[in-house]
């Protein structure tokens, strides 16, 4: 079984276009929406929900008003101002407690509990395209890279459970704690960047983060004629550096209109982005089969 990862270093550069390109193009594969902050692969695949389960990716402390004597050792002890006073009650606001446990051991009156919340959701769901296994952390909620590993762990078994030999991953942007929990134990990684300072600049900070791992990577230019004098840089930097630069999509309208209609480009039309993505799924594939 093989993992394909496709990251970007920042969003919008087409990732998610390409990853669900992919998951037309691509045979006896399981899909996977690794951007647990802000999924939207499933606004093209469409996902049709077979299972829904809890993540709980944390503990956060919790007063008993009965229990406390107000004598504010809590509030001394918390480092990060968790605890407030309201009303003359204390009480620890959720989103500021990092679940470090020091006001439980602290309380005097043991009117402190730790409690492990649910963070999230992780589903599997059946697409026109195959098996999508996501997620959706809750807003302000930590652990985003525990829940891609266990949504990557999900998806490994699914693939061979039903005798898949793929697993394609849109990766989150960036190269923070999920895009490390996508990258480990990758197989390749398609790298889709653009011609801009910002691209220029995050695709060496992914291709940083890929070599950290020993993650083979591959590059790919897209909307690359909206600025042909950096895609030219970009791409004699690859050689530069002996890093395979396997494909170019150009600017092309039709990847919005398939996106208004929830439909991956390559299925939606014989547009030049479509044949250039095709193209990009031959020559990746030529690198997984290798």
């Amino acid at each position: 079984m093989r993992e394909l990862i496709l990251l970007s270093g920042k969003g919008g550069t087409g990732k998610t276009t390409v990853a669900a390109s992919f998951a037309h193009l691509a045979e006896r594969k399981v899909m996977v929406d690794a951007d647990v902050d802000a999924a939207n692969l499933e606004l093209v695949l469409s996902p049709q929900v077979k299972e829904k389960h809890e993540f709980r990716g944390g503990k956060v402390a919790i007063i008993e008003p009965a229990l406390c004597t107000a004598c504010e050792r809590c509030a001394e002890v918390c480092r990060f101002q968790a605890v407030q006073q309201r009303e003359g009650e204390y009480l620890i606001d959720p989103i500021a407690c990092e679940g470090c446990a020091v006001c439980y051991y602290e309380c005097p009156s043991e009117a402190i509990h730790l409690e492990e919340p649910v963070s999230g959701h992780w589903f599997i769901s059946d697409t026109s395209y195959g098996p999508l296994v996501h997620a959706q952390l809750r807003p302000a909620q930590e652990n985003s890279g525990k829940l891609v590993t266990i949504v990557k762990q999900e998806a490994r078994q699914l693939a061979l459970a039903q005798g898949c030999d793929l697993i394609i991953v849109d990766g989150p942007p960036g190269i923070g704690c999920p895009v490390i929990a996508t990258t480990a134990g990758a197989d390749l990684a398609l790298l889709v960047t653009e011609p801009t300072v910002a691209g220029v600049h995050d695709l060496e900070r992914i291709l940083s983060t890929v070599a950290h791992f020993g993650v083979p990577p591959l590059v790919c230019i897209n909307k690359y004629d909206i600025n042909p004098q950096v895609s030219q840089a970009i791409a004699e930097d690859c050689a530069a550096r002996d890093l395979p630069l396997i494909g170019s999509i150009p600017f092309d309208q039709a990847v919005t209109e398939a996106m208004v209609q929830g439909r991956s480009v390559v299925s939606y039309s014989r547009s030049p982005a479509s044949q250039a993505i095709e193209r990009l799924w031959k020559e990746t594939k030529r690198f997984l089969d290798s």
